[in-house]
């Protein structure tokens, strides 16, 4: 089972191929997720590397915490499970009529 590593405060130059050869080092990688902005495509400035194994992933975390790659040091944890954020964004507006 993969697990899912966060990989925050990274540079804007920051690519999924940098990601991979980064992480590559540590075990096999099973994806590269760099989050970007919907509408410019611009790197929000993290991303999620899903390892093999637990023991990669703990390797990497060890070893990439607070590494400096591309002038920003890395803030690396495990991924914590996706919460459900529900439909829509904002607010729900009651309507008087």
């Amino acid at each position: 089972m993969a697990i899912s590593v966060y990989v925050g405060n990274l540079s804007y130059d920051t690519t999924e191929e940098s990601l991979r050869t980064l992480f590559a080092e540590f075990g096999d990688i099973e994806a590269v997720r760099l989050i970007t902005d919907r509408y410019t495509g611009r790197s929000k400035g993290f991303a999620f590397v899903e390892m093999a194994t637990d023991e990669a992933a703990e390797k990497a975390i060890d070893a990439l915490n607070g590494k400096e790659v591309d002038g920003r040091e890395l803030k690396i944890d495990k991924a914590k499970p996706r919460s459900d954020r529900g439909r829509g964004g904002g607010r729900e507006r009651q309507r008087r009529w």
